[in-house]
């Protein structure tokens, strides 16, 4: 009876303190891809993602119903940072469907435009607010939309103690003529959140001091929970003496997970299945080292494996500049990249499964080798061109001088001056499972399988690699087939002994690349990447300077005459691609196994 009258009461009484309109609300989830639009269309960073900002104590005041009911402690507000915009992922402050939303716009438009900040909350969302209104005078009427129906949910200045009224009139103020605040009056309390305004002191991780060593590779081992998308606040704290994980109970703690009990838990526990759920759920977490690393527990093993098992290395090697986004500018000899074929990699035919399939793509594409077309309008040719002869009797007619030329047509062969090179990602995670039957790589093989069968009987010189990496001082290239190659035997046995490799360091893969095709002296270059996700590598590739490298290697293939194009099946890419191919310069293969077929679609059609 005590929990089923609890569990009413709970229900309750969160209902009666609740605030904003659930109902009218709208996620982020739903528009983010809009809102990146607009983000960047106001200028704003493309390198940085759209994520979702963990909601944060505000320190405000609260009614007495929302102190009954533990509710309204804190909120999310905007941010950003070097790496990520940072929004709330739902919005529900407003009565009206339309203005949640609008209210994502004029978000991205505050974070495009914001400037140097002076740390000052109060001066700098008015001066972001000036800058937004002056370069984008569209914006108006939706920010005293805005205005307007948040200040109608703010609380009355005149039911505030005196001091917490000073300052809500500072801010109502600020909102409706921003500029005209200078400072806000003092106050025991902090004012209400701005959900208009950008986040008065966003949440930092620590700042991580020097650490000895340890025999555990960064990034080898990734946490369970590596894609949950919350972000705390951080606080460094020393681990605990003693050694045998003596149990504590402090009863105090029982209202509070947040408050750090200083215990010694040794690390060889069993993981508390929990354990996410009760972060959710803090505001603060306290980071500690012991020396040790969870990696011992959960690993990814990336040693190199011995040299007879690994593979081979073709000699030589090639060093390659990488760019530092931070710094806007190229740092020479930066990577280290070294062409190897796969191990066994003997000639084999092509795979009784795919024979039907590659069949009927050579009958498809042979068509295209020398294509027999009729050329109008020329000076002379073997018929009369019936189109060109009438244009030119009915000028005539009308009295137009009209010279008589290009009256016939001619049948010529249509020839294809075409070079492509296509470069697959061999990272580890083309090592996952898509079905029963297939993994990624398994998808790669097949498709690169096609392509070569295809391309080869359409007589389209192309050339085949793929790649993968273990840092900045060890990419690995393989040149499964060259443009000066014949495909046979011996390529389609390196493209059936390729096998998941390390990570994937686009920029310097792309690169190589493009010097290699650029040397080819065709007329229509085409660089096609095939990847499953992000650029990523173990020394600092992860997030904005991967996207940023990669980014600069596409812009350079492109200085160089070539065409580069992306096919990804990363359901995600739509967020990142726009920002380092353009708009038309990728495509997302929604279903994995559909790769072969739609690559081969593809080239179809950039090569029309």
């Amino acid at each position: 009876m005590e929990e089923f009258v609890g569990k009413h009461w709970h229900r309750f009484i969160s209902h009666r303190a609740r605030s904003g309109y659930p109902q009218a609300g709208v996620a982020l989830d739903e528009i983010r891809k809009p809102v990146a639009t607009l983000f960047r269309a106001f200028g704003g960073e493309g390198g940085l993602k759209i994520e979702a900002a963990q909601a944060d104590e505000h320190g405000a005041r609260r009614s007495w119903l929302q102190r009954l009911a533990g509710t309204r402690i804190s909120t999310a507000l905007a941010w950003q940072d070097d790496e990520t915009l940072r929004l709330p992922p739902r919005i529900d402050c407003f009565p009206e469907p339309d203005l949640n939303h609008q209210l994502y716009h004029w978000l991205a438009a505050l974070a495009a435009v914001t400037g140097e900040a002076e740390n000052d909350w109060l001066r700098d969302n008015q001066r972001a607010t000036q800058r937004v209104l002056r370069r984008f005078p569209g914006l108006r009427p939706l920010y005293r939309r805005l205005v307007e129906a948040h200040l109608h949910e703010r609380p009355d200045p005149d039911g505030l103690p005196a001091d917490e009224a000073a300052r809500e009139r500072a801010v109502r103020q600020a909102l409706r003529e921003p500029g005209s605040v200078d400072e806000l009056p003092p106050a025991d309390r902090p004012p209400q959140p701005v959900p208009l305004w950008l986040h008065p002191n966003p949440p930092r991780l620590a700042a991580e001091p020097p650490q000895p060593a340890s025999d555990a590779e960064p990034g080898e081992g990734q946490s369970r929970e590596a894609d949950q998308p919350h972000v705390y606040r951080a606080e460094r704290t020393e681990m605990p003496e003693g050694r045998d994980g003596l149990l504590t109970v402090r009863w105090e703690n029982i209202f509070s997970w947040g408050e750090y009990v200083k215990v010694d838990r040794p690390t060889d526990e069993d993981d508390d299945p929990g354990a996410a759920d009760i972060a959710r759920d803090m505001q603060q977490l306290h980071v500690a080292r012991d020396g040790k690393t969870s990696v011992s527990r959960i690993r990814l093993d990336l040693d190199l494996p011995a040299a007879e098992y690994d593979d081979h290395p073709l000699g030589g090697t090639v060093t390659l500049p990488e760019w530092d986004w931070k710094r806007e500018r190229l740092v020479p000899d930066q990577c280290r990249l070294q062409p190897m074929l796969p191990r066994d990699s003997r000639p084999r035919p092509l795979p009784e499964a795919l024979q039907p399939q590659a069949r009927r793509l050579r009958h498809q594409f042979a068509e295209l080798a020398q294509t027999r077309i009729w050329q109008r309008a020329q000076p002379d040719g073997s018929e009369l061109d019936l189109q060109a002869w009438l244009d030119f009797r009915s000028a005539r007619r009308n009295g137009e001088a009209v010279a008589e030329k290009g009256l016939y047509r001619a049948l010529r062969v249509n020839q294809r001056d075409l070079a492509t090179l296509l470069l697959a990602d061999l990272s580890l995670s083309t090592d996952a499972a898509i079905n029963d039957q297939q993994r990624i790589i398994d998808v790669i093989t097949n498709s690169l399988l096609l392509f070569g069968e295809a391309l080869q009987a359409c007589r389209d010189r192309f050339a085949l690699y793929g790649f993968s990496s273990r840092r900045r001082e060890e990419i690995r290239f393989y040149p499964l087939k060259t443009f000066d190659e014949a495909y046979g035997d011996p390529v389609r046995g390196r493209i059936q002994a390729i096998r998941p490799g390390y990570y994937t360091r686009m920029g310097a893969a792309i690169r190589h690349a493009s010097a290699l095709l650029a040397r080819q002296a065709s007329s229509q270059r085409l660089l096609l990447i095939l990847t499953d996700g992000k650029p990523n590598d173990l020394d600092h590739y992860e997030g904005r300077h991967g996207i940023e490298d990669t980014r600069m290697a596409v812009r350079e293939a492109r200085d160089l005459g070539l065409t580069p194009f992306c096919i990804t099946i990363d359901r995600e890419g739509d967020a990142y691609l726009p920002w380092l191919f353009g708009s038309t310069g990728y495509t997302v293969i929604q279903r994995p196994d559909h790769l072969p077929q739609k690559l081969l679609t593809l080239y179809s059609q950039l090569t029309r």
